[in-house]
Parts: structure tokens; sequence; C-alpha cells
């Protein structure tokens, strides 16, 4: 059972990144899904989504996946992230599932998978480690 909300990473994500251009859209048990519009910054020629930008939504899917099983911990942070790029991402919206296979006191390690129109039809797939923050 999922420790937050979408609703509560998303008021969070409005308080802390207000530039941040993607949203968690569902939660559940050490899974998250993020969920962003795309736009012209961030399109390459072709009306190809950006390399970087399919990066980044993996990357915030696994950031609100930490949460399902810490709470919002702001400073859980990326330790390592690697991504294979599957196909070019066209799209007007991007998503990334996440979900977590280790969840240990320290570290947090799981895998995304980016999609566009067709979630059978992924985009990229990454797997990243995080970090929680030491105890004060």
């Amino acid at each position: 059972m999922s420790r937050v909300t979408p609703e509560e990473i998303n008021e969070f994500l409005r308080s802390e990144f207000g530039g941040n251009s993607n949203r968690c859209e569902a939660v559940g048990d050490r899974w998250a899904v993020a969920k962003m519009e795309t736009s012209a910054t961030n399109l390459r020629p072709g009306g190809i989504i950006s390399g970087p930008t399919v990066f980044g939504i993996c990357d915030a899917a696994l950031y609100y996946a930490c949460f399902t099983v810490m709470g919002i911990v702001p400073m859980v942070l990326t330790s390592e992230m690697s991504i294979r790029f599957m196909r070019p991402a066209r799209g007007e919206v991007l998503r990334a599932r996440a979900e977590l296979h280790h969840a240990g006191r320290r570290s947090l390690i799981g895998s995304v998978v980016a999609w566009t129109d067709d979630p059978d039809k992924p985009v990229a797939a990454a797997q990243g480690t995080y970090v929680a923050p030491l105890p004060q």
C-alpha cells in the first residue's frame, strides 16, 4: 500500500518545484506513473521528444515511486540511472511508470518504462538507484 497519494506528491511539486513540467498521475504499492504534456520546448526536429526530456520523466517517476515506501522525503537523491532509447518518442503526452525492486534503508532500486501513445510500445527503458538521506 502506498504511503502517499498522487495529490500529495503533486502538491509537494507545486510548492517545491514550481517550474516542474510533469506530474504524478498514479501510485500504488512500490510503483508510480509520471505524466507530462509535451510542448515545443521539448521537441527535436521531426516532432521527436528530446532524450533529456524522456530521461527526466523516467527519473521523476522513480522519485515518486520512492515516496510510496518512504513518504515524501525531498532529499532522496538519484545515485545512478541508465536509459535505453527504443524508438523515437512522438506524441503530445509522455508517461513513465517506475517500479521499485528493492527498498532498503539507504538505497532504493527500480526500473522504469516510458511511452507516448501506447504503453505496449515503450520509447525507453531505464533503471536506477536512489539513496535516502542520512539521519540527522
